[in-house]
């Protein structure tokens, strides 16, 4: 079930025929949500690219199409800081197909300075999370519907910089500190696919959540030197624990481009054999492992709940 050394995205759709399915990315303008939608799209499935951009997604679909001529892509608006819009986009993907088989929450802010989304969430909890929650629970029947479906949810080991503080999940009462906030955003994810696939295995949809590696992406655009030099600090840090003999990462030359970054979000969409396994966290294309708090059964039912009333009483009318 291992891939390859260094495998690309297109290297994981080698021989997948998903023709006559539908996939649906966010995030899917930049980065690794468009080379998630190349290497699916080769596959000859219907691809769902989903952005708040709507020239990048034009230019993500003409881009596509150049490698893939005879691509099947749609574009719908999404902003996931407005549970408005989240709506719209659900709606609209609904118009166009009664059934979802890869569900792929790929899009996210990192370390940004501290703001709100529309809803009044802190804007990392918010867009990572609380957004991708609303939109996934009302594709809930379309997933259901395929039969067999997936959910990827891109995640972090960026997980283990935070908890979530569930009686202050806003930040309405601290601090704000980027690094702590990115971090619960990441615990957030992992511990919604935790649920997902929890509630959703015996209808036939599996949930994972991924980490991707250290990507050169527009998600550092908020990073500082200063900021680099802290994540080393904290790489360092958290290999006091592992085995003698392993190696910190060092996140300013230990990084990756977009189309390797992207294998294992696409590996997850596609690999039958991960239909059997028993656990959510891949990395590397492999099964792995994420920090206890992040995978606690009673944690992610209960941010399942949080997120639930969250979302119910910030929803339009």
């Amino acid at each position: 079930m291992t891939a390859p050394a260094a495998p690309t995205a297109l290297d994981m759709v080698d021989g997948v025929d998903l023709t006559g399915k539908t996939v649906v990315i966010t995030g899917a303008s930049a980065g690794l949500g468009r080379e998630s939608a190349r290497a699916l799209a080769a596959t000859g499935a219907h691809v769902i690219l989903a952005a708040r951009n709507a020239d990048a997604l034009a230019d993500t679909a003409a881009w596509v199409r150049e490698h893939v001529p005879d691509a099947t892509l749609s574009a719908v608006h999404l902003d996931l800081t407005s549970l408005g819009s989240v709506a719209a986009a659900a709606a609209q993907i609904a118009e166009l197909t009664p059934v979802v088989h890869v569900l792929m929450n790929n899009a996210g802010v990192m370390f940004t300075p501290f703001s709100r989304t529309v809803d009044g969430f802190e804007i990392q909890f918010g867009t990572n999370h609380l957004g991708h929650f609303e939109f996934t629970r009302l594709l809930l029947p379309a997933l259901v519907a395929a039969d067999g479906a997936r959910v990827v949810v891109l995640a972090s080991d960026g997980h283990r910089m935070g908890d979530i503080d569930f009686d202050d999940p806003n930040w309405e009462r601290r601090e704000y500190d980027k690094f702590a906030a990115y971090g619960a955003a990441k615990t957030a994810n992992v511990l919604h696919a935790v649920e997902l696939d929890r509630r959703l295995r015996d209808r036939g949809v599996r949930a994972f959540a991924v980490h991707p590696g250290i990507v050169a992406t527009s998600l550092a655009r908020h990073m500082t030197a200063a900021d680099f030099q802290w994540l080393n600090h904290h790489a360092r840090a958290q290999r006091t624990s592992e085995p003698s003999g392993s190696r910190a990462v060092d996140v300013t030359k230990d990084f990756t481009t977009a189309e390797h970054g992207a294998a294992t979000q696409v590996w997850a969409a596609v690999n039958a054999d991960l239909d059997a396994v028993d656990g959510v966290y891949l990395s590397d294309c492999r099964l792995s492992d994420a920090a206890p708090y992040a995978t606690d059964e009673a944690r992610a039912l209960t941010l399942w709940d949080l997120s639930e009333r969250l979302c119910t009483a910030a929803a339009p009318n």
